[in-house]
């Protein structure tokens, strides 16, 4: 499509040639002639210098390179974004239910539902219209699902839980599987608590690949609206995460965490139980919370600490040999001087 008709589908203003012809988008350096490509991170800027895209998404006070046309947006990302979908469609699935489903004749399945091989529906369920089950999904026994559900294959939902609509669970995805709980016996046995509650699903959440929700042990395990959970997460039973939080790869929540609104989560961050980490916060990477976050703070580290207390604390460990010696310098002249 030209220039000026991916403008005017993307909001955008045109800077440079109108007319050439855009045939797709890649990144900096793989795109090539007659492709778009963007630049969100300035540190990514030299690219611009040598990359074959013909045409670039930028900030409006971005500079743009005489070689490439630009369209201007003030989110170059989110733009590019949008730009992909308009060359790569998503995947249509034709309502239809394979021969090798089996669905429980109690079951209610809104109109339009595509059901693939090997799928399960069990007694009870009410799944919402325009649902896909890719192949292998299991739904348990009295589960509530909404409109526009789509489950990969191997994932499953548990007897009632219940999940909003838009929902979108990739492969091999748990929502209610048992909480982890066990009450230790006088002879030393672990018993199993019975998990008695259910996992709420928010509208418009994703949960990545092999991805764990438990469902409570009594009461909810609940996960707000527009939330995104990556690969690898484990969110522990009576769990509360709200609103259009980000869970990156390998969280652990364990149980009765609670996490806010708008908060981030880095990869591999651990939560240890009843704590809460409040709105808009972020944790880094490879963090452990052992108590409160509170509301719009940075935290890093083990023991997570407001983030500056944390650089200034790993600079003073990079410093430790040289530290130690000067100590151990310091005591002999203390000695020298004590012993006359």
């Amino acid at each position: 499509m030209k220039l000026s008709e991916l403008a005017q589908k993307l909001g955008c203003t045109v800077d440079g040639d109108a007319n050439l012809d855009i045939t797709g988008v890649a990144g900096l350096e793989e795109a090539r002639s007659g492709e778009l490509t963007f630049l969100a991170n300035r540190k990514y800027r030299p690219g611009l210098e040598t990359t074959r895209a013909s045409a670039v998404l930028l900030a409006p006070a971005d500079s743009r390179p005489p070689k490439l046309a630009a369209l201007r947006s003030k989110n170059p990302y989110l733009d590019f974004a949008r730009a992909i979908e308009l060359f790569h469609a998503a995947p249509h699935y034709a309502p239809s239910i394979h021969p090798t489903a089996i669905i429980a004749d109690s079951a209610q399945i809104g109109v339009g539902a595509h059901i693939g091989p090997y799928c399960y529906v069990a007694d009870d369920v009410v799944i919402g219209s325009h649902a896909v089950l890719h192949s292998f999904v299991s739904i348990y026994r009295g589960a509530r699902i909404g409109d526009h559900f789509f489950a990969h294959s191997h994932s499953a939902v548990r007897e009632h839980c219940c999940l909003g609509h838009r929902v979108l669970l990739q492969n091999g995805v748990v929502v209610g599987s048992d909480g982890f709980g066990f009450a230790r016996e006088a002879s030393g046995h672990w018993y199993k608590i019975r998990q008695a509650g259910i996992t709420v699903i928010g509208d418009d959440v994703e949960i990545q690949a092999h991805t764990a929700i438990d469902r409570a042990t009594i009461g909810e395990t609940r996960i707000g609206r527009g939330t995104k959970i990556d690969n690898l997460v484990q969110v522990g039973h009576a769990c509360k995460v709200g609103e259009d939080t980000l869970l990156c790869g390998q969280v652990g929540l364990a149980g009765t965490t609670e996490i806010g609104n708008n908060v981030v989560l880095a990869g591999q961050v651990g939560c240890a139980g009843h704590l809460s980490i409040g709105d808009g916060a972020v944790v880094s990477s490879q963090s452990g919370v052992p108590g409160d976050v509170p509301a719009g703070a940075v935290y890093s580290g083990y023991p997570a600490m407001p983030n500056l207390d944390w650089r200034k604390s790993v600079a003073v460990f990079n410093r430790l040999p040289e530290l130690q010696k000067e100590l151990r310098e310091l005591r002999a002249e203390v000695a020298r001087l004590q012993n006359g």
